[in-house]
């Protein structure tokens, strides 16, 4: 009982007057809100960082889903011209064995004339199909021909040839 009172005293403010003590509520509580306080705002503070932390995390997922769109559209760029380039470097094969095919036949045709006629119809052509033509040719071929090809072009050829052009 008498445990009983003092408490509704202390609770009351009356006991703080005389003597100090555990019952003091009143200073303990002041005490409490002053540490709560400080304690109040470290929370608010931390909270904030974690918001702010948590902003920033979601700016960096979205970056970085952004960055493996990008990613993909460009792997997906670059095997589209991949196989554009194979398919030119086909086609170029392509022409380019086509190409051969004919000057092949040319000099089938240039070797079964009279070394006179053909020298006269190679010396009509342009420089290059002289040289690529006299290149596909056998050797005991040109012989015959040469005397019958301008002297200045058959000049250039033999530099050509010998510088491996």
């Amino acid at each position: 009982m008498k445990k009983t009172v003092l408490t509704l005293l202390a609770a009351a403010g009356v006991l703080t007057c005389f003597v100090p003590g555990p019952w003091d509520f009143r200073a303990a509580a002041t005490e409490g809100a002053r540490a709560a306080a400080p304690r109040f705002s470290e929370d608010a503070l931390l909270e904030s960082k974690r918001q702010q932390l948590a902003e920033k995390e979601a700016q960096l997922k979205a970056k970085e889903e952004s960055l493996k769109k990008l990613a993909a559209t460009l792997e997906s760029r670059a095997a589209e011209l991949n196989a554009a380039k194979k398919g030119l470097e086909g086609a170029l094969g392509a022409r380019k064995k086509a190409e051969e095919e004919r000057y092949k036949k040319m000099v089938k045709i240039y070797k079964s004339l009279k070394p006179s006629d053909a020298g006269n119809l190679l010396n009509k052509l342009d420089e290059k199909m002289l040289i690529d033509l006299l290149n596909l040719m056998d050797q005991k071929t040109v012989v015959k021909l040469i005397p019958f090809i301008t002297q200045p072009r058959v000049l250039e050829w033999t530099r050509l040839t010998l510088r491996g052009a």
